[in-house]
């Protein structure tokens, strides 16, 4: 199936992301400690991540143009977090270090037998943005704006404008945050977590409550992430689903898995794919994230994911 959109040219920048950057402290532990007891870790690892900063350095890897707009504290957390950014070639004129601020941070437990992480996190909350605060010429920057609605309010700011220029709106989304349906109706590309449709519409039934989420806020493409099952859209009135892949040599760490997912899947809109081919770029990005330790360890390359497109079968 084609995608029903129509995506603008003439734009500095293929994708830009609004959003979330964090450095993440991974831990790797035999089995997830029983409360009240010690357990000594196999590794550790700090690594940067963020949904949306992830987002655009895998789309960078894949040999898009990117751009990031988001705060960082002023500590070495912070510091570490903009120059990962950097190094990797997204760009970063419209991101922020704000003085005394602790960067977003989270310590994350991982399970060596599934891969599967338990998160503690925390956000300063003076990295938040306020509606007024909102770099809002930044989205018209790209042919997609992608988000993760956080500080909703200055999301709808962002995305009105680059609506208004032609660009298409995309939002990788878990939870239901205030002022989030004001935000809703801007979005073209709504794929969230497998619990995201239940929590906004109230509907147990998972594609039912998809169809509720295009009805009542025409988000032209709506989806969920389900795992390692893989991923299911609707467009058009149509249900496409794509099971998922395996992580090559098994999975070591699902950190970031979401947010490689939206890479591949908006890297196949942005390149001329189809709906079908789309969700397998996803998989496949996610799957290959998954096997190593850190949101962005293992993000590919255009030909790393060709290679792996080309010898695996889902």
């Amino acid at each position: 199936m084609k995608f029903p959109i129509e995506l603008p040219d003439n734009k500095e920048f293929d994708a830009v992301g609004f959003g979330l950057n964090a450095v993440d402290h991974l831990m790797v532990v035999p089995e997830y400690p029983a409360f009240d007891t010690k357990v000594r870790f196999m590794e550790h690892k700090q690594s940067a991540g963020g949904q949306t900063a992830t987002a655009m350095v895998s789309l960078k890897r894949l040999g898009l143009k990117t751009a990031y707009a988001g705060r960082f504290g002023s500590d070495s957390e912070g510091h570490f977090g903009l120059k990962s950014l950097i190094d990797e070639g997204v760009n970063c004129d419209f991101a922020q270090m704000i003085e005394d601020a602790r960067n977003q941070i989270a310590f994350i437990t991982i399970d060596a037998r599934s891969g599967e992480r338990t998160i503690v996190w925390d956000r300063d909350a003076r990295l938040a943005y306020k509606p007024e605060e909102a770099p809002v010429q930044f989205g018209s920057l790209g042919r997609v704006l992608h988000l993760d609605a956080h500080d909703p309010l200055a999301c709808v700011r962002v995305a009105k404008a680059a609506k208004e220029s032609g660009t298409i709106v995309s939002a990788d989304i878990d939870n239901v945050y205030e002022g989030l349906p004001e935000l809703l109706p801007l979005i073209d590309i709504l794929i969230g977590s497998k619990e995201f449709p239940h929590r906004v519409t109230g509907i147990t039934d998972e594609r039912a409550a998809l169809v509720e989420l295009h009805e009542r806020f025409g988000c032209v493409v709506v989806g969920m992430t389900i795992g390692a099952a893989g991923a299911v859209v609707c467009c058009e009135g149509d249900f496409i689903e794509s099971r998922g892949y395996r992580a090559p040599g098994g999975c070591r760490d699902t950190t970031g898995a979401g947010d490689a997912f939206h890479s591949g899947f908006l890297y196949g809109f942005l390149t001329g794919a189809d709906v079908e081919t789309s969700l397998k770029f996803g998989n496949a990005v996610a799957a290959m994230k998954c096997s190593a330790l850190g949101a962005r360890t293992a993000l590919p390359t255009r030909p790393q994911l060709e290679e792996f497109l080309n010898r695996q079968d889902p």
